[in-house]
This record gives structure tokens, sequence and C-alpha cells, in this order.
């Protein structure tokens, strides 16, 4: 089996000082291709350089570049032009991590609004995916992505954890939803078990998002605590579970659907 995964937060400190060691477990467990996830503009930076560096033979790795909500505040007109540049760079493959997040309101709502149809305009402009971060905000969200869809390639919910009402939002919109570890939290992601019954193949992608989200049925534990690409295994095997697939079928389908989201190469 091949996997994809769509989220990596590979500049965290915590998964930078071992990344070689990551990547090799990572092939190890059938995960071929992974997206470096810029937050802002200097994590983005360093996710393309990450991704230039690391890229090991039979192992590539590409990248996102924009500006997570919680650093909309640090948005401005200089912001544009640097994000414009980076996403001239080959192996940057989406704008975001970028959206809005009003669980937690590091920015004040205007400024996140902002950056993101700033980002949304871009993205439209140069013809490449965007890459969603949400939290408590979907209504919201879709009403900004609405207004630029038809002009957009692709768009991802990253890290989807919403109900019912967000998830028909989103493929309504005909937008990608990215699962990861969260399904496999007995206290809080149990919901998403039926819903992603709903995803339709072609839709649907798989991510660690790590060093987050450790899939807490994942046996065993690792000691470090911290979640790792090559746990991506576990996040299939639930997901699988839960939509009566084989786990074969869905490597294939999903990774099929992140190759064709993010434009990377066929590998064998």
């Amino acid at each position: 089996m091949q996997l994809i995964d769509i989220g990596v937060n590979l500049t965290h400190p915590s998964l930078a000082s071992d990344a070689r060691g990551l990547l090799e477990r990572a092939q190890a467990a059938g995960v071929c291709q992974l997206v470096l996830t810029g937050t802002n503009l200097e994590d983005s930076e360093k996710a393309l350089l990450a991704a230039e560096q690391l890229d090991e033979s039979g192992l590539q790795l590409f990248s996102t570049a924009g500006v997570h909500p919680h650093e909309a505040s640090n948005w401005n007109s200089d912001s544009q032009r640097q994000l414009r540049d980076l996403l001239g760079e080959a192996r940057v493959r989406a704008v975001g991590e970028c959206g809005l997040d009003f669980n937690r309101d590091f920015s004040p709502r205007p400024l996140q609004e902002k950056a993101l149809e700033e980002q949304l305009a871009l993205a439209a402009e140069l013809g490449k995916p965007m890459f969603l971060h949400e939290r408590d905000a979907d209504e919201r969200l879709l009403a900004i992505v609405r207004e630029f869809r038809d002009r957009l390639p692709a768009v991802v919910a990253h890290c989807f954890t919403g109900e019912k009402r967000a998830l028909y939002g989103y493929l309504d919109l005909d937008l990608h939803i990215g699962i990861t570890g969260w399904i496999c939290d007995e206290r809080r992601g149990t919901h998403l078990h039926a819903l992603v019954r709903d995803i339709p193949q072609g839709r649907l992608m798989l991510e660690s998002d790590a060093p987050y989200l450790l899939p807490r049925s994942l046996r065993p534990k690792p000691k470090h605590g911290r979640n790792e690409p090559a746990f991506l295994t576990e996040v299939l095997r639930e997901v699988a579970l839960h939509r009566g697939e084989s786990q074969e079928e869905l490597a294939r389908h999903t990774t099929a659907c992140a190759r064709a989201f993010f434009g990377l190469p066929a590998i064998g």
C-alpha cells in the first residue's frame, strides 16, 4: 500500500530534531509522499526548505504556504507579496494553512476574514488549491469560500472534526475532506465514525497533523507521546473500519485523491 500524508508539521521542534529518522519510519510504514504544512510566512519558508533538503529517493516531500488564522493579526500588504513569491516555488502545492478559528480567537475575527479573503484571491489568481483550517466557524467560512469557489481548482477542509451540518456544507461546495487521528479519540471523535461513510471516494484524504493528534487507539503508544507520519496507518485502519472498506481499498482511493489534489507525481 502507498499512503500520502497531506498534513505534517515537520518544522515543529519536536519533529525537526529527528526529521530523517521520522521519514525513514514513515517510508517503512508505506507513506511515500508528504505535504509539509506552512502556518505563517517564516514557517512556510522553513517547510519549503525542509522539503528540498530532506527529499529522499522513494519518499517525496512537498509543502504548503500560508498564514493561519491564529497569525492573521500579522497579515499586511507585504505578506501577500511574500506569499506570492513562495507560491511560485515548484514544491509549494497549496495555499494554507489558512482559514477561520472562532474557537480560540487568537486574532480578531475581522482580521481573520481579511487574511483569508486575500489568500483565497491569491489562490484563485495563481490556480492553486486551498488548505483550510476551521474551528467553530463553518457557516462563515462557507460564506467566504463560496464567493471564490468557481475560480479555485480545489479546496480541502483540513483536519475535519466538525458535525454533520459542516460536513454536508463542505461537500455541497465541492470541498475535499481531510481526516486525522481525531477519529481515533474515544472521548471526542466518535461522531466521525458515522460521518466518514458519507464522504465520497475522490473527496477523502488522510493526514497525521503530526506532531499533534496522536491516535489514541494506537497500540503500543510511543513513550514520547507525539504523533508522526508512520502512525497514519492507524488513521487508515480506523477510517476503513467505519467506512466498511478494506484498508487496501481506502489506501488506494485516498492516495489517488491526494495525488490529484496536490498534483503529485506517481511513484512506482
